[in-house]
């Protein structure tokens, strides 16, 4: 396991797309182990209403991987596609171009990856509510990232994807998910190649910070 410090894996906690190992197996229990860590995690008055899909059966995988792999053709098509913002910007759109390249490689590999997570929310009744759902997801969402942190401590690559969500219901269909529990994200997990991560660019904070105001 990885000697970090708090911020060390706050600041490399990256999403891995190239460097993901499709080939070595990932321990089960050292996946309980990062799940246990995020059950710590908040929720909206504590009711703790997430539960969490492990695929590993290679089967499962590859219908789920196909189907993300279909949401994101459509991305990488679309003007939102990651390698077609900040166009304007030479130094930022080579950046860019780096992620898309990684967000394709991922795609036609998401089924090879030895295992899927995807945290869902179950609420009382069956459709999410109207309005602000800022509760909802914010009672899964701190827990799938702590998961995220508790992988890399481990010496385990994740990303966060949400693509495979456009095709949500036939993910569920594949899972026989109940109607009323509703899917957060998709996160590939494994092994990564190479030695460590670096923090990665950002814009300063002080084009974002806002102080008693806008």
């Amino acid at each position: 396991m990885p000697d970090l410090t708090a911020d060390e894996l706050l600041t490399t906690t990256r999403s891995v797309r190239k460097r993901l190992d499709l080939t070595r197996p990932v321990d089960p229990e050292v996946v309980r182990e990062c799940l246990e860590t995020a059950l710590q995690a908040p929720s909206g008055s504590n009711a703790q209403r997430w539960h969490w899909l492990v695929l590993t059966d290679p089967d499962i995988r590859r219908e789920v991987g196909a189907l993300y792999q279909k949401s994101c053709r459509a991305y990488l098509d679309s003007p939102n596609a990651a390698g077609r913002l900040y166009a304007d910007d030479p130094a930022r759109s080579q950046v860019q171009a780096r992620v898309n390249d990684s967000v394709a490689y991922l795609a036609d590999r998401m089924g090879d990856v030895p295992v899927l997570v995807i945290p869902c929310i179950q609420l009382p009744s069956g459709p999410l509510p109207e309005g602000n759902q800022a509760s909802v997801w914010g009672s899964i969402l701190p827990a799938a990232w702590s998961y995220m942190l508790a992988a890399r401590s481990r010496g385990l690559g994740t990303a966060w994807t949400t693509l495979h969500l456009t095709y949500e219901a036939e993910v569920a269909r594949v899972l026989d998910l109940p109607a009323n529990v509703h899917q957060a994200a998709l996160i590939p997990t494994a092994h990564y190649t190479g030695d460590t991560f670096k923090p990665a660019p950002r814009a300063p904070l002080s084009e974002v910070l806002h102080e008693n105001g806008w």
